[in-house]
C-alpha cells in the first residue's frame, strides 16, 4: 500500500513539471514585490534582466532604511533662524517621515543657540503642523532621529498633556529594545532631567535596559557619562558601571578621572576598588593637570575622605606654585578639602596664610571663615601670625554679626583653637540673647553647637583672665533635667574599654577613680585619679569636685595632692601621617591643663605595642611618674 501511495505521488509531480514547462515566460515586472515598502528605494533607473533570461537581476539592490540625502534636508541644516526652518513647510518641500522630525530638532537647536523663548514658536500653525505630521508617521521617523526628536522635544518645553509628545515617548519606549547602546546612553545623558520632571514610566525602562546591557559599554566616555548622569538612580546600574570603569580606567584620561571622582563624591558612593584603580592611574600616567581639575580632585578625596599619600603629596606639590593666581573660592575649597583629610602640608598652607593675608579684601565672609575654619581642624598656625590675624580680624569683626548663628559660633571656636580669639568676640557668642536659641534644642546641630559654646566659654574662663563676661550660666552647663543625658563625644572603644580596665585593676578599688567623665568644660575625660602627697591614689568620695557638669563633693584636696586626668589619643584624633593632635582635642589638652589637671596621654601608637595586662599597668603606671614628676620639675 505505501508502494502505491509513492507511485501515486511521482505521476503527480511529474504532470506539474510538464504544465509549468508548457506556461509562457514571466515579464519581468512581475518579479519585483507587488507593493514594495514605503521606506525601501526606487530601482536604479536602467536596470536590465541578465541576459541569460534566468528572470533575475544581475546584482540584487541593497536594502537599506536610509534613503540618500534629499534637497529638503540640505536646506533644514543650512537654515540659520527658525523662521528659515518654518517656511519650508509650504514652500514646495511638504515635510514627510522623517524631514518632520528634522524640522523640529532644527527649531529646538536655533531656539537654544539664539536663547530665545519657545513659547511663540510652539502656538505658530506651522510648528503644529509639523507635530501632526511626525504624530501621523512616528512608526517611520529612524531610530537615531526618533531619539534626538524626543530630547529636542522636551527641550521646547511642551506642555505635558501634549498628545504628539505622549507618542513620541511611546515610541521610544516601544522601540529601546532595538535602539543600539549609543542611543540608549544618549537618552540618558539628554533626557533623564525632564523624565524625571514629568515622571514618565520611560524612565524606568530605560534604566532597565541600561542594568541588561551594560556589558555593551565599549569605550570610556559612555562610562563616565553614565556614572554622573544616571548612576545614582539605580543602584545595580551603579555596580555594573563601577565594574564597567574598572575594566576601562586605563584608558581614561585626567578629565574622565575627574569627572569619574566627582560622581562618587556628589553620590557620596566610596567604591574603593576604583578609587583605588584612579589614585594608580594618577600617579602613573604622565598627566598635566590643570589647576581646575587638581581643586576638583582634592574636593573628591576629602568628600569620599579617601587616603591616598602619594596622590595627596603630587596634588599639593601641583597646586604650591599656582597658589598666586588662585581666585579666593580656589583657596578656600582648597584649605578646606585637605582639612577633611587630616592633610597639613606645610608649605602649601604656608602659601595659603600668605595668600589670605595679601588679599583679605577680596575674600568673601564665607570664604575667609572657611579658611579659618581648615587651619583650626589641622591646629595650623601661619608664620608670621600676625599679618594672617590681623587681616581676618579686620575683614570679619565688622560683618560678625551678620553671618548666620551656626558660622559665627563655628568662626569664634576656631579663634579659640587657633588661641587668636577677641573679648568682644566672645561676648558676642556667650551673650544670653545669643545663646538662647541653642540652649533648649535638641537638633543634633544645635547640639553640636551648644558643644562649641561650652568650650568657648572654658576659653574665657581658662585663657582669658582679663574677660569680664558675660559667660554661660552654670545650670547650663549641666545636663537639662528634661532632656536626655548627654551622649558622649565619641564612641566607646576597645582602647577605651582596655585602657579603664587596665585603670582599676592598676588601682584596686573602684572609688579612687572615675571613668568617663563629663566636665562643664564640655570634654570628656577617660578617667580620673587624684593621688596623695606620698603618689597614691586616694577615695574621690568626698572630694571637691567643681571641674564636673555637675559638681561633688565638698572636702578640698589635700595638700600637695594631685588631680590627674587621663586621655586617651586614637588614630582619627592625629592629622594624617603625623603624631600632631588635630585642633579640637590640642585645645581640649589646653583647656584641662589650665583647669589644675596634669594630664596623662595615652595615644593609640604607643598603647598598641603593649600585648599583656603587666606591660598595659606598667605602662599607665610609669605615665603617672613622668606626668607627676614634669610638674615637680616645674
Amino acid at each position: 500500500m505505501a508502494a502505491r501511495l509513492v507511485r501515486r505521488c511521482s505521476r503527480l509531480l511529474g504532470r506539474s513539471a510538464a504544465a509549468v514547462c508548457r506556461s509562457p515566460p514571466l515579464a519581468p515586472d512581475l518579479l519585483r514585490p507587488a507593493r514594495a515598502p514605503r521606506w525601501a528605494p526606487a530601482p536604479a533607473p536602467g536596470s536590465t534582466l541578465s541576459a541569460a533570461g534566468s528572470g533575475f537581476p544581475e546584482k540584487e539592490p541593497v536594502f537599506t532604511p536610509f534613503p540618500k540625502s534629499q534637497p529638503a534636508d540640505r536646506l533644514i541644516e543650512a537654515a540659520s533662524s527658525p523662521e528659515q526652518v518654518l517656511q519650508l513647510v509650504r514652500c514646495g518641500h511638504p515635510p514627510h517621515r522623517n524631514q518632520a522630525a528634522l524640522m523640529l530638532v532644527r527649531l529646538s537647536r536655533l531656539l537654544a543657540e539664539k536663547r530665545q523663548d519657545a513659547g511663540p514658536l510652539v502656538r505658530d500653525a506651522r510648528f503644529q503642523e509639523l507635530l501632526k505630521t511626525v504624530h501621523g508617521q512616528i512608526s517611520l521617523v529612524w531610530n537615531k532621529t526618533l531619539v534626538i526628536l524626543l530630547r529636542s522635544l522636551y527641550s521646547l518645553r511642551l506642555p505635558d498633556d501634549c498628545k504628539e509628545l505622549r507618542s513620541v515617548e511611546q515610541e521610544v519606549c516601544w522601540r529601546l529594545r532595538r535602539l543600539k547602546f549609543r542611543h540608549l546612553a544618549f537618552l540618558a545623558e539628554t533626557t533623564v532631567p525632564y523624565l524625571q520632571e514629568r515622571r514618565s514610566d520611560l524612565l524606568a525602562e530605560l534604566l532597565l535596559h541600561l542594568e541588561r546591557r551594560w556589558a555593551e559599554i565599549d569605550d570610556c566616555r559612555t562610562v563616565v557619562s553614565l556614572l554622573t548622569r544616571v548612576g545614582h538612580l539605580s543602584e545595580a546600574l551603579m555596580d555594573r558601571l563601577e565594574d564597567k570603569g574598572l575594566e576601562l580606567v586605563e584608558q581614561f584620561g585626567a578629565e574622565d578621572l575627574r569627572r569619574v571622582l566627582l560622581a562618587l563624591a556628589l553620590q557620596n558612593r566610596r567604591s574603593v576598588p576604583l578609587l583605588r584603580a584612579v589614585s594608580y592611574h594618577l600617579m602613573q600616567k604622565p598627566f598635566t593637570l590643570s589647576k581646575s581639575v587638581l581643586i576638583d580632585l582634592a574636593y573628591a578625596y576629602g568628600k569620599l575622605n579617601f587616603h591616598q599619600t602619594q596622590v595627596f603629596q603630587k596634588l599639593a606639590a601641583d597646586l604650591l606654585p599656582l597658589v598666586p593666581g588662585m581666585s579666593p573660592n580656589d583657596v578656600a575649597r582648597c584649605a578646606k578639602s585637605f582639612a577633611f583629610l587630616k592633610w597639613l602640608n606645610l608649605p602649601l598652607f604656608e602659601a595659603f596664610g600668605q595668600h589670605v593675608a595679601g588679599k583679605a579684601a577680596s575674600f568673601t565672609p564665607q570664604q575667609l571663615c572657611n579658611v579659618v575654619l581648615a587651619f583650626a581642624r589641622l591646629n595650623f598656625q601661619p608664620e608670621p601670625q600676625d599679618p594672617f590675624f590681623s587681616a581676618v580680624h579686620d575683614r570679619l569683626n565688622p560683618v560678625l554679626a551678620e553671618l548666620g548663628p551656626g558660622l559665627q559660633v563655628d568662626l569664634v571656636w576656631s579663634l579659640c583653637v587657633l588661641r587668636r580669639v577677641r573679648g568682644d568676640q566672645l561676648a558676642r557668642v556667650l551673650a544670653p540673647q545669643f545663646h538662647a536659641q541653642f540652649l533648649d534644642s535638641k537638633s543634633p546641630q544645635d547640639q553640636s553647637t551648644w558643644q562649641k559654646l561650652m568650650h568657648i566659654n572654658a576659653t574665657a574662663r581658662l585663657e582669658h583672665p582679663t574677660y569680664g563676661g558675660p559667660f554661660l550660666p552654670p545650670p547650663a552647663l549641666r545636663p537639662h533635667p528634661s532632656s536626655s543625658p548627654p551622649s558622649p563625644l565619641r564612641k566607646e572603644t576597645s582602647m577605651q574599654q582596655e585602657l579603664q580596665e587596665t585603670l582599676r585593676g592598676l588601682l584596686g578599688s573602684g572609688d579612687k577613680g572615675r571613668f568617663g567623665v563629663m566636665t562643664q568644660y564640655g570634654w570628656e575625660l577617660d578617667a580620673e585619679v587624684v593621688l596623695g602627697q606620698d603618689n597614691q591614689p586616694l577615695p574621690l568620695k568626698d572630694l571637691a569636685a567643681p571641674h564636673l557638669a555637675r559638681p561633688a563633693g565638698s572636702q578640698p584636696l589635700p595638700p600637695g595632692a594631685k588631680r590627674l586626668a587621663f586621655l586617651r589619643w586614637e588614630f582619627p584624633d592625629f592629622n594624617s601621617r603625623s603624631k600632631d593632635l588635630l585642633g579640637r582635642f590640642a585645645m581640649a589638652r589646653r583647656h584641662l591643663q589650665g583647669a589644675g589637671f596634669l594630664v596623662v596621654d595615652v595615644p593609640y601608637y604607643e598603647w598598641l605595642e603593649l600585648k599583656s595586662e603587666w606591660q598595659k599597668g606598667a605602662y599607665l603606671k610609669d605615665k603617672m611618674g613622668k606626668a607627676v614628676a614634669e610638674e615637680l620639675a616645674k
